[in-house]
Order: structure tokens, then C-alpha cells, then sequence
């Protein structure tokens, strides 16, 4: 089974493929880094797997939120590193695809590095 993510905008999308695809999405704004793994985890579960059944992972490299994209590309990269999974990133709008046929073939980058498309804008915490 193979994991595709999106975190390109509030909207976090992931989407398991194999037999069948499954896709899932919620709305993560500024709750992405603290519910990013926990939520794969339960939607690996909710569909009977686990992150040691996980044999590929693409990544949307951007463009889009910096911080969005450089949370997803850090906790795929550490999953991927951790557990010995071929990992790959991928641009446009046909991203998943392109994903899905790397990684059929073989095709492992190690590591993921997001493409912000601009220079970052970094906002001032709230308080």
C-alpha cells in the first residue's frame, strides 16, 4: 500500500492506495504539526493497516503553505527513514500519479524537500 500526502494548504489530504483507494481530508490549519501522525495512524487503522505495511509514500513537494509543506515533507521523511520505506515527491496537478508510477518503479529519494514556489512568508505567532 502506498501513502500519498498533500499538506500544501489547510486542507491536509491523504490517500492510501492499493487494492482501493481511500482518500481522507480534514481541515488542519494551524493543528497540522499536532495531529498529522495520529490522524495517518487512525486512518491507517479505520482501513486495517499500520505503518509497518506502508511500502511507499509520495509527497506533494508544493507549492503552497511553507509551513504546511515543511511539516508533511519532515514527518513522511522521519516515517520513511525510520522504517525503510522509498519515499518520493512530486509537483503539478497530476502529482499522484506521478508518485504512484516512481514508486512502482522502483524509484526511492531518500528524503522529500518541499518547493515553496515563493520566498517563505513567516507570520507572527498569535498570542
Amino acid at each position: 500500500m502506498i501513502v500519498l500526502l498533500d499538506t500544501s494548504t489547510g486542507l491536509c489530504k491523504i490517500t492510501l492506495v492499493g487494492e482501493q483507494t481511500h482518500p481522507y481530508e480534514w481541515q488542519a490549519d494551524r493543528e497540522l504539526a499536532r495531529g498529522l501522525l495520529s490522524r495517518l495512524v487512525e486512518f491507517l487503522a479505520r482501513h486495517d493497516y499500520a505503518i509497518k505495511d506502508i511500502q511507499g509514500i509520495g509527497v506533494f513537494r508544493g507549492p503552497g503553505s511553507f509551513t504546511g509543506l515543511r511539516i508533511g515533507a519532515a514527518t513522511m521523511n522521519t516515517i520513511a527513514a525510520s522504517e525503510h520505506i522509498p519515499i518520493v515527491g512530486a509537483m503539478g496537478e497530476d502529482w499522484q500519479q506521478v508518485a504512484v508510477t516512481q514508486l512502482r518503479a522502483g524509484v526511492d529519494e531518500q528524503i522529500v524537500l518541499p518547493e515553496y514556489g515563493r520566498e517563505a512568508r513567516i507570520t507572527q505567532p498569535r498570542k
